[in-house]
C-alpha cells in the first residue's frame, strides 16, 4: 500500500484521469471516434471555434461512426474534426473512442485520394476499390498491408496486371482544392503494363 506522499500521487492521478474526457486518451492522432450520450432526435453540433458560443458550422448525426479526430483543444474539451471546405471543433464529451478492430491491420474505412488527376482508393470491411472519372469503381485485392506507429504500407491488386502500393503517413495534410484537412498523407505508386506513375493525395479515417 502507497503511504504519505505516494498516497496523494495516487489520488491526484486517479482525480485526473476520471475528469479527463476519454477522447483524449488515444495514444496518437489522428484516431476514429463514435457519437456517444446524443438522443436520437438530437444532433452534435460541429462549431467554428473550441467553445459553445461559436458559429454552428455543421451538424453530425446521433449515432454516427468513423469520424476522424485531429486534434484536441488546449483545454481538452474539444476535437478538431474535417468538413468539406474545412474544419470544426466537437465537444469530446460525445465522443468515444474507437479502437482498431485489427491493430496489426490497416483500420476500415479507410480512403485515401488525389487532385490532378483525381482518384480515390477505399478500404471497406469486406474489400477495396479505385475510383476514378476514367475507370469508375474498379474492385482490388489487398495484397499485404503493414501498420506502425507513423503510418501505413498497402500492397493493392487490380486486375492481372495492375498493382497500386500506397505508403500513408500520419500528419496533416491538404489536398489544394479547400481548406479541409485530412489526418494522413500519401504517396502511391503505379505498376501496369502501359507504364509506371507516381501519385500524391491525402487520406482520411473519416465516412461521413
Amino acid at each position: 500500500m502507497p503511504t504519505g506522499v505516494g498516497v496523494i500521487v495516487v489520488l491526484a492521478v486517479s482525480l485526473m484521469m476520471t475528469m479527463m474526457p476519454q477522447a483524449v486518451l488515444a495514444d496518437t492522432f489522428p484516431a476514429a471516434y463514435q457519437v456517444t450520450g446524443v438522443t436520437k432526435d438530437d444532433m452534435l453540433n460541429i462549431r467554428a471555434e473550441p467553445n459553445a458560443s461559436s458559429d454552428i458550422l455543421a451538424h453530425i448525426e446521433p449515432f454516427a461512426t468513423a469520424i476522424e479526430l485531429l486534434a484536441v483543444s488546449s483545454d481538452g474539451k474539444w476535437g478538431r474534426v474535417g468538413l468539406p471546405e474545412g474544419n470544426g471543433w466537437v465537444a469530446l464529451r460525445y465522443l468515444e473512442l474507437t479502437p482498431p478492430a485489427d491493430p496489426f491491420e490497416v483500420p476500415r474505412p479507410f480512403s485515401c485520394r488525389g487532385t490532378e488527376p483525381f482518384w480515390s482508393v477505399s478500404l471497406y470491411p469486406r474489400g477495396a476499390e479505385y475510383n476514378s472519372p476514367q475507370t469508375g469503381a474498379v474492385p482490388m485485392e489487398v495484397l499485404s498491408e503493414d501498420v506502425s506507429p507513423q503510418g501505413y504500407l498497402i500492397r493493392l491488386q487490380e486486375g492481372p496486371s495492375l498493382r497500386r502500393t500506397l505508403i500513408v503517413s500520419r500528419g496533416l495534410c491538404n489536398d489544394g482544392m479547400s481548406d479541409r484537412d485530412f489526418g494522413f498523407s500519401t504517396h502511391m505508386f503505379m505498376e501496369s503494363a502501359d507504364g509506371n506513375a507516381t501519385y500524391t493525395g491525402c487520406c482520411t479515417l473519416d465516412h461521413r
